[in-house]
């Protein structure tokens, strides 16, 4: 290894730039001049990275929505592939992406390029002999989760448990009226957050039931204020959906922005995925729903060994918050959860608690605990 390291990433969507970019930040406080490289985002971006391509060509969810994008997705990882294998970086970090990194890592590392898995795939939760292939493809696994390092080393891989960088870098103490002043509600409005992912395909299918429910709850609580966080380049989807669904909802749209939106909050109506987790590190109570494709639906939901979808729920072991998934995410029954929420504050309360607990066992300084593990991994 030189004595700055050159290193090859890629992150496959808004989530995983969030987490790449955390994961920089530690990396070029160790390595002021560290040279970083391959698919990401903005986040990574504002850090010197040089993207070969963008990482929303990966954000791409379910089986049949990724075998339309197939064919570009298959030719980026095989060009990647074999610009990373003439480049020889020091080493290869796979964020997240396991359907495009563990392919690509495999390659690599028996190219003799170390490869690293920052995120472990939810092999707890479903596809659980997707470990076989990781045995093959990665050196090194970095765990967001304390549960995980155990799994990995019964099943004889390197793993190491760095906490979670968003319960770093969300505080724990939630600023709410900051928030609330910086957008410009007031003190006592009473807010609802709409989050419907940051890829397009769950946008598309989620999107359309949360206004509806956001026009529902309009309806029975004129009152309400809504704030819906738009991913980068979704603005041309987002506008016309809310013409045509939000009815007479007050929803505002924001321009990113979603750590304040549910900083400001007091519910959110969320799409599973890592916006779950960031709603339960701001202490917020959420209704978790997920639609997708009927026929990866069905498929997905044979592979599950768990009760939970959401990661909240997962990581308290108990439905903490509702989940509404595929038929059951009706606008009707999404409202009812939600104002069920605003009716009961003792509620709100107790699972505040929950999740500040949880806040402080996932944080462990992960940019510094993930940079220590991977200078440890190059040098090896």
């Amino acid at each position: 290894m030189s004595a700055v390291p050159r290193l090859a990433m890629v992150a496959g969507e808004a989530s995983g730039d969030l987490l790449a970019g955390l994961l920089l930040g530690g990396l070029k406080a160790r390595w002021p001049a560290l040279h970083t490289f391959g698919i990401g985002g903005p986040h990574m971006a504002r850090l010197g990275f040089d993207a070969w391509w963008p990482h929303d060509k990966l954000a791409v969810r379910g089986y049949v929505e990724v075998l339309r994008h197939y064919r570009e997705i298959a030719g980026i990882r095989r060009r990647l592939g074999e610009r990373l294998l003439r480049e020889r970086p020091d080493a290869f970090i796979g964020v997240d992406a396991p359907d495009f990194n563990l392919g690509l890592e495999a390659r690599l590392k028996a190219g003799g390029i170390k490869a690293i898995h920052f995120v472990s795939p939810s092999i707890w939760a479903w596809r659980g002999k997707r470990v076989d292939k990781m045995r093959a493809a990665v050196d090194h696994v970095l765990c967001l989760f304390p549960f995980e390092p155990a799994l990995y080393e019964k099943n004889g891989i390197a793993a190491t448990y760095v906490g979670h960088p968003l319960a770093d870098a969300i505080p724990l103490e939630v600023p709410r009226a900051a928030s609330r002043a910086a957008l410009g509600l007031d003190d006592d409005a009473n807010v609802v957050a709409v989050l419907p992912g940051s890829r397009l395909s769950e946008v598309q299918y989620i999107g359309p039931r949360l206004l509806a429910a956001a026009a529902e709850m309009q309806r029975r609580r004129p009152d309400l204020h809504f704030v819906l966080p738009v991913a980068p380049g979704l603005s041309a989807i987002v506008e016309p959906m809310l013409r045509q669904h939000a009815g007479a909802a007050a929803i505002r749209l924001l321009d990113g922005r979603s750590h304040e939106a549910l900083a400001a909050c007091d519910v959110v109506l969320v799409a599973s995925g890592t916006a779950t987790l960031e709603a339960a590190l701001f202490k917020r109570p959420m209704v978790i729903a997920y639609n997708m494709h009927w026929l990866s639906w069905q498929m997905m939901k044979r592979m599950g060994y768990q009760p939970w979808v959401g990661l909240p729920n997962i990581l308290l072991r108990d439905f903490a918050v509702p989940e509404l998934l595929q038929d059951q995410a009706t606008p009707a029954k999404l409202a009812d959860a939600a104002l069920g929420w605003l009716a009961d504050p003792a509620r709100c309360a107790a699972l505040g608690r929950r999740f500040d607990a949880l806040h402080l066992e996932l944080r462990r300084n992960t940019a510094q605990a993930a940079t220590d593990a991977i200078e440890n991994i190059l040098a090896a």
